[in-house]
């Protein structure tokens, strides 16, 4: 058993990681993000908020998955409050906890653990310096990303500013691991062609998906920021204003999906990116009843832009 304890007289490793020239990440990355989480747990500055969980069924769609807080876990709420309150004079990333960062990802990124994660191993890719959640993503963001995403699979995903369930002002994109929610189930049946815009004709929402090639390789930042151009371009959307329109993006190994925002809330319920990808997260038991009363589906369409014969 090998351990991360210092020897003695050994220097100790700095609070954040020195940058890297290149958005590589190490072949054992997963297994550190592991050993952070661990520390961190035990330290405490990592608070896990407890969930339970049910599907929705939707007619014709893969069911929706539903969190809510544990009713034996008050504390959590407690927790939940803390992420949803916004204090423009606070900054969470500058610079991120030592105990939850996990490594640097190029000169530009640092990977950092979502202190109150719903989900296990779910990773926020931050930026070193401040930038604004609605500005527009930089060349440094899609090659990040992309190398997340090539290294680890799973999901990466945006909620670009406070209006599409941005809840912290400093950019971060989001990651979380294969099997957690399924994107390509809401992704269009049958071939579709690499660097083209295409809509799934069930979801009544506004919303372009585009193919993806692979994104392993020193062009994966590239083929990301291309197809999302893509995906803008069919939305009659700026890929590049400052700022931004509202809009969440949602990114696997396959598929690169754009979602127009509108609102941030239906009701007292807050829809981030992955709502699109079929994971909804309410405060309480009553809120799935009011959910599952009025359908995922409606809900979704609601925070979102309505859908035009052209979507």
């Amino acid at each position: 058993m090998t351990s991360d304890a210092p020897t003695a007289g050994a220097p100790l490793a700095p609070p954040v990681p020195a940058p890297e020239q290149a958005c590589d990440l190490p072949a054992d990355f997963l297994e550190r993000a592991d050993r952070t989480i661990a520390r961190a747990l035990e330290s405490g500055a990592l608070q896990p908020i407890r969930t339970e969980q049910a599907p929705i069924e939707c007619d014709g769609l893969p069911h929706f998955s539903v969190r809510w807080v544990s009713s034996l876990a008050l504390k959590d709420r407690a927790r939940v409050d803390t992420v949803t309150r916004r204090t423009p004079d606070f900054n969470p990333f500058l610079p991120p906890e030592a105990a939850l960062t996990v490594a640097a990802l190029g000169p530009d990124h640092l990977v950092v653990l979502n202190k109150f994660p719903v989900i296990e191993r779910h990773l926020l890719i931050v930026t070193r310096h401040f930038e604004d959640q609605s500005t527009p993503l930089s060349d440094a963001d899609f090659r990040a990303l992309a190398a997340l995403i090539a290294t680890a699979g799973g999901l990466g995903f945006y909620n670009g500013g406070r209006i599409a369930g941005a809840s912290q002002a400093h950019k971060h994109l989001q990651w979380i691991p294969p099997g957690a929610t399924d994107l390509a189930a809401f992704a269009p049946q049958g071939a579709a062609r690499h660097g083209t815009a295409t809509s799934n004709p069930a979801l009544p929402w506004s919303h372009a998906f585009v193919a993806l090639p692979g994104l392993a390789g020193n062009n994966g930042g590239e083929i990301l920021q291309a197809a999302f151009a893509t995906a803008c371009e069919a939305l009659s959307m700026p890929a590049q204003a400052d700022p931004m329109p509202a809009y969440n993006l949602l990114v696997n190994p396959q598929w690169l999906l754009v979602v127009p925002r509108t609102q941030e809330k239906w009701g007292s319920i807050s829809v981030n990116s992955l709502g699109y990808a079929g994971s909804l997260f309410v405060r309480d038991i009553e809120q799935i009843e009011t959910l599952r009363t009025a359908g995922p589906l409606a809900v979704l369409a609601a925070v979102g832009r309505p859908r035009r014969h052209t979507d």
